[in-house]
């Protein structure tokens, strides 16, 4: 990749990562830039969209782990 089009995709990452921090996504540098570049890879971004919201959901917890209890007296 030649320096002015590496400059030019690190100026528009750091731009989507500054709107999704404004956007409160909880999105990394690096997982945005992997999410970018597989919608450049044509994958609907709506469905990537999707599976994404999925996977926060499954990774933060909605109720509390429950405490293990001694089964002895």
């Amino acid at each position: 990749m030649d320096p002015e089009a590496a400059r030019t995709a690190r100026e528009s990452l750091d731009l989507a990562f500054h709107m999704s921090n404004i956007l409160d996504t909880g999105l990394d540098r690096h997982t945005l830039s992997v999410l970018i570049a597989l919608c450049d890879l044509g994958v609907n971004p709506e469905a990537l969209s999707a599976v994404v919201k999925e996977l926060q959901r499954e990774r933060s917890p909605s109720t509390p782990m429950p405490t293990p209890t001694s089964s002895m007296p």
